[in-house]
């Protein structure tokens, strides 16, 4: 009688049990911060949908997904960081927060509703419209790995 055994490696952390959970809708993050970037709801979103198409093998779609993601962008702000001796601002922060609602049609008692928030400082002598983009993307990239592994990743 010969016995075998299988080890599995996940080297992208995700916990998914595909035989049951095929498909993954993400909605468009509308932007309802005070302040607005145009851009900033379609970077979120498409780095989010990224993510999940990069490294599950899930269907990504919009919607009647067997998990599901929404939410809004509440906050784009600026503050005042490090002044200096003259009294001005030597940097300046920018933060992005985003309210995620998580939904999982097969085990329920995962669902959740959390904010996550980061944000990036830049020197106040650049104009906010020369590094926007910049900080965005590197933002809207560590929301959406924070986002992949509190749904599927379980750290």
């Amino acid at each position: 009688m010969l016995q075998a055994c299988a080890i599995s490696y996940k080297f992208n952390g995700a916990s998914i049990d595909y035989s049951n959970t095929k498909s993954i809708a993400i909605a468009e993050f509308p932007n309802q911060a005070a302040l607005v970037y145009p851009q900033l709801s379609s970077m979120l979103s498409e780095t989010i949908r990224d993510i999940y198409s990069r490294q599950t093998r899930l269907e990504v779609t919009r919607r009647n997904g067997d998990l599901e993601l929404e939410g809004e962008i509440t906050g784009y702000s600026l503050t005042a960081m490090a002044i200096a001796a003259d009294s001005y601002a030597a940097e300046t922060k920018l933060t992005i927060t985003v309210r995620v609602r998580f939904t999982n049609n097969n085990a329920p008692e995962e669902n959740f509703e959390k904010t996550y928030t980061a944000y990036q400082t830049f020197d106040s002598n650049r104009l906010l419209t020369d590094v926007q983009e910049e900080l965005c993307t590197t933002m809207t990239q560590e929301i959406a790995e924070s986002i992949y592994n509190d749904t599927v990743a379980k750290w």
